[in-house]
């Protein structure tokens, strides 16, 4: 694993409440949790890359430069669309997808199509310290700023001096339809003698994510820009409510933070250790990038050979899969070794809406159905109300009758809804979308 940790010179990085005018606002035997979140943000801030082709597109404008490294993952809010790095997939599905320069990283964009979106996979602000904190998917940004959020305070007084490790920093929006920004503050650095030297803060912005060690002054002059919020979460069970990624498989930190050996021989257009829909397209991407020569493609769905297809030479190779299931796939080499496997399952999603429309302030049904994964959540996206983003986690009595029923009162205003649905296997997550309008 990657250490994180700075070397411990003529500045150390402390903790000390009683050093803090906020500190009686924290319990200090709690602290645990907020040292952790720091370490996961740095899982994705840290993370090393350089891409193979000249075509992943960057949400600065144009493409990331090939064979150039980057530091942290990319920024893209892919939505529905694409997938959230740590949420949707793990850490390494997206560097394996790196590596392989047919797969949908080089392939698709996004730029123009989706808002704020530009590469397949990414990350935005909001994920990115939702991560951090333990959600069990992304909230949105505004959900950090009292008094939408419960179990979060300003942090008074509005300094340097005050801040502690976790808290976040939050740029309100200026008008309602516009958006809004959080960063985070992973450390805080004093000398020998205590004295406070400067402010490590952390975030998604494009066109990775940026980590910036602040001065005294120059944390206070950023905190004094565009009416942002120093924020503090004090009680981080009501503050995620039910969005908690421990009863979950993802996110999956330990996953996150180990090394991924990436195949070498053959990689899919996903990238490795990933679910499809079933249906979809897979793309094997025979590389063979050590020229050990390939005789074979072998898939399998668990034990059972699925096709054994004859090689001469690297390429592509495209299949359809209708059967769900857990498969792997492997390059028989010219002398009969068998290279790394590449892992990924073929999974289904059902989601069935009411009717044309559904109205306000009246209950209606969502009802859904999975093979080869579990249904973890309906995810409702109001495009009328900035505000009416509402992830509803499923018991497991919703999960085995299939439906789920929305209460009258939870929405607020008319638009259009987009209706997630959101299941999860070992290897990630899928979403179903489909949209219907909400009338008065």
């Amino acid at each position: 694993m990657q250490s994180f940790l700075r070397p411990l010179q003529t500045v150390i990085t402390t903790f000390f409440f009683a050093l803090s005018p906020a500190s009686a606002q924290t319990d200090p035997a709690s602290f645990a949790w907020q040292e952790k979140a720091a370490g996961h943000a740095r899982i994705l801030s840290q993370v090393k890359w350089s891409p193979v082709a000249d075509t992943l597109p960057n949400r600065k404008g144009g493409y990331f430069e090939k064979g150039k490294e980057y530091t942290g993952v990319p920024y893209s809010s892919v939505r529905s669309e694409g997938r959230y790095i740590g949420f949707d997939i793990a850490l390494r599905t997206f560097l394996a997808a790196v590596e392989n320069p047919h797969s949908v990283l080089y392939t698709e964009n996004f730029t123009g199509k989706v808002a704020n979106a530009a590469a397949y996979y990414g990350s935005v602000c909001s994920a990115y310290t939702s991560y951090a904190l333990g959600c069990g998917i992304p909230e949105v940004s505004r959900r950090y700023g009292p008094p939408v959020g419960t179990g979060i305070i300003l942090v008074e007084p509005q300094s340097a001096e005050a801040a502690q490790v976790g808290d976040v920093i939050y740029t309100p929006h200026a008008t309602e339809t516009s958006g809004s920004h959080v960063e985070m503050v992973t450390a805080v650095n004093r000398d020998k003698e205590c004295r406070l030297v400067s402010i490590r803060v952390e975030e998604s912005r494009p066109p990775t994510t940026a980590t910036t060690e602040r001065s005294v002054a120059n944390f206070n002059a950023h905190l004094a820009a565009r009416n942002k919020q120093l924020l503090r979460v004090t009680d981080r069970e009501a503050w995620r409510g039910a969005n908690r990624s421990e009863p979950l498989r993802f996110p999956n930190f330990d996953l996150d933070a180990t090394p991924a050996k990436i195949n070498r021989a053959l990689l899919l257009d996903l990238g490795d250790w990933v679910p499809y829909q079933k249906g979809a397209l897979v793309k094997f991407h025979v590389m063979d990038r050590d020229q050990l020569g390939v005789k074979a493609l072998v898939i399998q769905r668990g034990k059972d050979v699925v096709e054994e297809i004859a090689l001469t030479c690297p390429g592509l190779h495209e299949r359809r899969f209708e059967v769900c299931g857990d498969y792997s796939a492997h390059v028989i080499h010219a002398d009969g070794s068998k290279s790394q496997a590449c892992e990924f399952a073929v999974c289904d999603l059902d989601l069935r809406l009411p009717g044309e429309s559904v109205s306000l302030g009246k209950e209606w049904k969502v009802e859904f159905g999975s093979e080869n994964m579990n249904v973890i959540a309906v995810y409702l996206w109001n495009s009328g109300d900035s505000y009416g983003r509402h992830p509803i986690f499923l018991t497991e009595a919703q999960r085995k009758s299939g439906a789920l029923t929305i209460p009258a009162d939870l929405l607020k205003k008319p638009g259009t809804l987009q209706v997630w649905l959101i299941g999860e296997h070992a290897l990630g997550r899928l979403k179903a979308r489909k949209d219907i309008p909400l009338v008065k």
